[in-house]
């Protein structure tokens, strides 16, 4: 957000859990959430993200509660392991999804693990899946091509060509596009 801020200042991101307040993550890193769910700011975009922590919230009903509530009025995107998070609270259901696929050895991959707990969602290995009111991304560093995909789909293909560029991940965004795809579907038979 920062980077494309400066190309953009319009573009505001805020941080929301449970509670506003300090939040320590399943790495012990610890982040400041501006909001809490009962207070949460109108957004065009909720994105949610992965992580060694997701098996936890993803059996949360409070936080599949307030991700349904958001989709009403947001557009709800996942990246890596947010889709497991996602898949939780039925939106990717005959939807076609995607999210982290490459693990270290003895792991299961989220994609399979995924495809195999949740039939109703069409998984494929993809950079961006954007379903329209959906949107979900690739594992990990993938979701600096989500979020300029986001940025391309709001304010426009330059914009986020510019934001890449002054990140210094033009380059790598391209070669990702090359790699992978972007799959544009409705739902599972799209």
């Amino acid at each position: 957000g920062g980077v494309a801020r400066r190309i953009c200042p319009e573009i505001k991101v805020t941080i929301v859990a449970d509670k506003p307040g300090p939040v320590v993550l399943a790495s012990g890193m610890t982040v400041i959430a501006d909001h809490g769910f009962d207070a949460c700011p109108t957004s065009d975009y909720l994105i949610i993200s992965g992580g060694p922590g997701w098996p936890e919230q993803a059996h949360r009903p409070e936080v599949a509660a307030f991700i349904r509530e958001q989709a009403a009025n947001t557009v709800v995107t996942s990246v890596c392991t947010g889709a497991m998070i996602l898949a939780e609270t039925g939106l990717l259901n005959g939807l076609t999804a995607t999210t982290k696929s490459n693990v270290s050895g003895g792991e299961t991959s989220p994609m399979e693990l995924l495809a195999s707990t949740h039939p109703d969602i069409y998984v494929v290995g993809a950079l961006v899946v954007d379903a329209g009111a959906i949107v979900t991304g690739g594992g990990v560093t993938l979701a600096i091509d989500t979020t300029l995909h986001l940025l391309a789909r709001s304010l426009g293909q330059d914009m986020a060509e510019e934001t890449a560029r002054i990140m210094e991940y033009d380059e790598a965004w391209r070669a990702n596009r090359r790699a992978r795809r972007t799959v544009k579907a409705q739902n599972a038979t799209s």
